[in-house]
């Protein structure tokens, strides 16, 4: 039989046939792929929108008990003070937060404060929110007055009530909470109860930024569903299961542009198919990676802070359960000194750019194997896996020598503290307990005095008590002013002629023998009774000083009392009764303290100024002093602070920073006195140096009156200057 050679429309019928099952499968295959990379995708994507609007209602409940959960609070929305409101549960949340509305309601549901970054009358605000948010307060109000705490954790300090509702024709979160106190020390009844409620607008802004921050095409809030196809839909729910309406975006689909970008290579036909094939599977496998590569920086954003780039405080409490899990662990608590100052002074840029530079040096202070984390604004956590204590011990004594030393952000040297608390597990420890320890032993070392740490023992309820109990002897020493004792340091000029003394307070308990300064200062300024003990010194100084009228008398004001109204009318009232000169008399203020409250000091400063009593600004150099500042001060005398002092000699010490100090003093026409002074040495350098007038244990140790008296006589005193 001959052999029949295949005709040439079989050979291209064939070839056809052939290429077209290779191209149909291959197209198969890749439609199969497009469509799984694509549904999978977009499932993601609602995953994630879910998410977001979910964290949005704890975030917002969290951003109110930044002010909600507060002794001021609770104190200041009482006396009614709607400036103190303004700044602090309504602009602030706007700025802050980006709350869109913030509303005070008293104990019968009566507006006694708003704020709305879109209507400028309150009540016309409030009338808009009212319908829903009376229904949530009414909760609320429910929930306190039957004791339910069901959602508490310490994360949420406060019960709240928070629902997705329509306000003016806009979605938005709605969010309620009481105003309580942190410490416990300020009961709230039914009847004084207030509550604060914020909203926050979900289209909009929120919108455009969650769109820009996760990726979301053309993200939109819809009342109905598009309808269109090619947009996927998320549905806004309340509470009660009514759908309110719809976030719709373009959903991002990989595999669906991927195809299109390889439609006009599979038109070539058969002999380009492995090629297609494989510039197709190189394809996917880069899209696919960008994609992982998004949902790990998705993840890590979940689980880290943004700013330091630390673990959140999700992931510190998940990582001291697993801790705990496999072994002991001590936990460090990290609060900065002072943080406040900076972003006060400095701007929040700045604040911000020093929580990362904190962050990096705890990371390497703790070096390897130890969980650093940021829980909050300026607080650090430290984890570390069985512990030794003599190394807990000396990490957390490098931790403060580390953020003690100075920091330059923006060519600015900036001064901060840290407090530290440990706790160290012991057996059946659990997380929350542990934590809880280590928040307890970090408010004692605040309370020792800052820059320092503190281990977590029993006896620390037995310190809390002890406090309580010297603060009731501490009225009572008050009352009869007998058991307060004023002392007096003497300043010299640096030709060794004694020209003033410091005034300084001291506490003889008839039981505990004498009592710190630092200790029932502290105790007075927080219990009240700051301002009596305040008359009683400034009292003692003057008929004191009655009788040495060659000599200026120093006497410091707390902040409490700077920041009072009333503080120049106090001390003009005292000068009038003991009918001393203005000019003999100088207060000692600290810059923190008016920082706290600038324009009530610069009112006091300004007032006893005017009546011929100078103003010193006491412990320089420690804050965030600058030129500008003093000139707003107005002061006439700085103290250079006694850590500056005490490092001359050493290396890297100060003596360049002081003298420029002292160069800044006769620039703005004011006097530098140097404090500390213990060494003959230190003499010599600050009258090299131009220092005015010098303070310090190696001239004089504070000296009762009397003793005085013998220094004007001209008697060589300790350190070998002489009065007169």
């Amino acid at each position: 039989m001959p052999y029949l050679k295949p005709s040439l429309t079989f050979k291209i019928i064939f070839a056809t046939l052939f290429a077209a099952i290779i191209i149909g499968t291959v197209y198969g295959t890749m439609m199969y792929a497009v469509v799984q990379s694509d549904r999978s995708t977009v499932e993601r994507q609602d995953s994630l929108l879910a998410l977001v609007v979910g964290k949005m209602q704890d975030s917002i409940a969290h951003d109110q008990e930044s002010a909600t959960v507060w002794d001021d609070a609770v104190t200041h929305v009482a006396e009614g003070d709607r400036e103190w409101m303004a700044a602090n549960l309504g602009r602030w949340m706007n700025s802050y937060f980006g709350h869109d509305a913030a509303f005070v309601l008293g104990p019968t549901d009566q507006l006694a404060y708003g704020y709305s970054a879109i209507e400028a009358n309150e009540d016309v605000a409030f009338a808009s929110v009212a319908p829903d948010a009376l229904k949530l307060v009414k909760k609320l109000r429910k929930r306190l007055a039957d004791g339910d705490t069901a959602g508490t954790s310490d994360r949420s300090l406060s019960i709240g009530e928070s629902d997705i509702v329509r306000i003016s024709n806009r979605p938005a979160i709605l969010s309620v909470k009481p105003i309580v106190s942190d410490s416990g020390e300020i009961a709230v009844d039914e009847q004084h109860q207030f509550v604060h409620i914020a909203l926050r607008y979900l289209d909009g802004d929120f919108a455009n930024t969650l769109a820009s921050e996760y990726l979301f095409n053309d993200l939109r809030f819809e009342w109905r569903k598009d309808g269109r196809e090619g947009r996927s839909v998320f549905p806004l729910t309340s509470r009660s299961g009514q759908v309110l309406g719809y976030f719709s975006w373009v959903p991002f689909r990989p595999g669906t542009e991927v195809l299109r970008a390889t439609e006009p290579v599979l038109a070539v036909g058969g002999l380009l198919v492995l090629a297609v094939m494989s510039a197709f599977v190189l394809l996917l496998q880069g899209r696919s990676s960008r994609l992982r590569e998004s949902q790990s920086r998705l993840q890590h954003l979940a689980h880290h802070d943004v700013l330091s780039g630390l673990p959140n405080r999700a992931a510190f409490n998940a990582a001291v359960e697993e801790t705990l899990l496999k072994s002991q662990a001590a936990i460090l608590f990290v609060d900065l000194d002072r943080f406040k100052n900076v972003n006060d002074t400095l701007g929040h840029p700045v604040g911000d750019k020093l929580i990362a530079e904190v962050g990096s040096r705890l990371r390497s202070a703790v070096g390897t194997g130890v969980l650093v984390a940021r829980i909050g604004g300026d607080e650090f956590t430290i984890i570390i896996p069985d512990p030794k204590m003599n190394l807990v011990e000396k990490l957390a004594e490098d931790i403060v020598a580390a953020i003690r030393s100075p920091f330059e952000i923006d060519g600015q040297p900036i001064l901060i503290g840290a407090s530290i608390g440990i706790a160290v597990s012991s057996s059946g420890s659990d997380a929350q307990d542990l934590i809880r320890r280590a928040d307890i032993a970090l408010y004692h070392a605040k309370e020792a005095g800052r820059n320092q740490f503190a281990i977590f023992g029993q006896h620390m309820d037995d310190l809390i008590r002890t406090r309580r109990d010297l603060e009731r002897d501490l009225r009572t020493a008050l009352e009869t002013g007998d058991e307060i004792a004023v002392h007096y340091q003497p300043i010299y000029a640096s030709n060794a002629r004694l020209i003033g003394v410091e005034a300084l307070t001291r506490w003889r308990h008839p039981t505990k023998g004498l009592v710190q300064p630092d200790t029932f200062i502290s105790i007075a300024e927080e219990a009240g009774l700051i301002d009596r003990l305040g008359e009683i010194v400034m009292s003692t100084a003057l008929t004191d000083a009655k009788k040495w009228p060659e000599l200026i008398v120093a006497v410091n004001a707390s902040p409490v009392e700077l920041r009072s109204e009333t503080y120049a009318l106090r001390v003009i009232g005292l000068l009038d009764k003991f009918d001393f000169d203005p000019r003999q008399l100088e207060i000692e203020i600290t810059e923190s303290a008016v920082l706290e409250d600038e324009e009530a000091c610069r009112r006091n400063i300004r007032a006893l100024r005017e009546i011929g009593v100078q103003i010193a600004l006491d412990d320089f150099g420690t804050g965030f002093s600058s030129f500008g500042r003093l000139q707003k001060l107005d002061v006439d005398r700085i103290k250079i602070d006694r850590c500056f002092v005490g490092e001359y000699g050493k290396p890297g010490s100060n003596a360049g920073i002081v003298q420029a100090m002292i160069e800044l003093a006769h620039a703005g026409g004011m006097r530098a006195t140097a404090e500390g002074i213990e060494t003959p040495e230190q003499q010599a350098w600050l009258i090299n140096a131009g220092c005015d007038e010098l303070q310090g244990f190696f001239l004089s140790r504070p000296v009762v009156a009397s003793e005085i008296e013998r220094l004007r006589s001209g008697a060589v005193h300790e350190g070998g200057a002489a009065a007169g």
